[in-house]
């Protein structure tokens, strides 16, 4: 099978690292192909450039049309109505992902991510997939997205001392790095606490191959139909 994995900003070294993360989860026979629109923002932080993103996001939606699955390998999971409309196949949000997999290993997930203006976005996501009462808290560590590929940031730091809270204060028993920008550092974290920590990039490989295998597509009985054109 062949997934197409859809990195939202323009970043292009961010989407060699969510390709490789894709690759490294994916099984063996399934093709893994990433792209990023060459226009909008180079970062994905807030409503504003959720907003700039949709314009490549539906271009790059349509890239490889013999694609089984789709990918939206941003944690704000921006287009993903639009984009299982436009399409049969399945398309999975990163953050839909991470957060139905917290929910079925743990009792309540946290989720670290990056600015505090992410937050709302995120816990409204969470309401709106019916998982608020499984989420202990959304916690901003205030990086910046590009930040997270500087090795002399100290983001690590920061967003370990925001585990180390939620786990102790919110009392947390997995964590969610709520970023795709974040995925190297989930094993790492993971070791450190001792506990699972859970990238939405693996957890929508995983869901995506699982609904090709078992021949589910997104259903065009309701809201996914398509225009009044159709």
């Amino acid at each position: 099978m062949k997934i197409h994995v859809i990195n939202p900003n323009t970043t292009q070294s961010m989407t060699a690292s969510i390709a490789s993360t894709a690759r490294s989860a994916a099984r063996s026979g399934t093709e893994i192909v990433a792209s990023n629109p060459s226009d909008g923002p180079a970062s994905i932080q807030g409503d504003l450039d959720i907003a700039a993103c949709m314009p490549g996001l539906l271009i790059e939606a349509n890239r490889y049309p013999d694609a089984d699955a789709i990918i939206i390998a941003c944690f704000d999971d921006p287009g993903l109505d639009v984009l299982r409309t436009m399409r049969d196949v399945p398309v999975i949000g990163i953050g839909e992902a991470a957060y139905h997999a917290a929910s079925l290993i743990s009792a309540k997930f946290s989720v670290v991510t990056t600015l505090t203006r992410s937050v709302p976005g995120l816990e409204a996501n969470i309401a709106r997939y019916g998982l608020s009462a499984r989420c202990a808290s959304v916690r901003a560590s205030n990086i910046p997205v590009l930040e997270l590929e500087d090795p002399n940031s100290g983001a690590d730091i920061e967003i370990a001392r925001q585990i180390g809270q939620a786990i102790n204060e919110d009392h947390a028993d997995s964590i969610i790095l709520g970023c795709a920008g974040m995925t190297e550092l989930k094993t790492r974290m993971e070791e450190q606490f001792g506990l699972p920590v859970i990238d939405g990039i693996v957890c929508a490989v995983a869901f995506a191959e699982a609904l090709v295998a078992a021949k589910l597509s997104t259903s065009k009985a309701g809201p996914y139909a398509g225009t009044s054109s159709d």
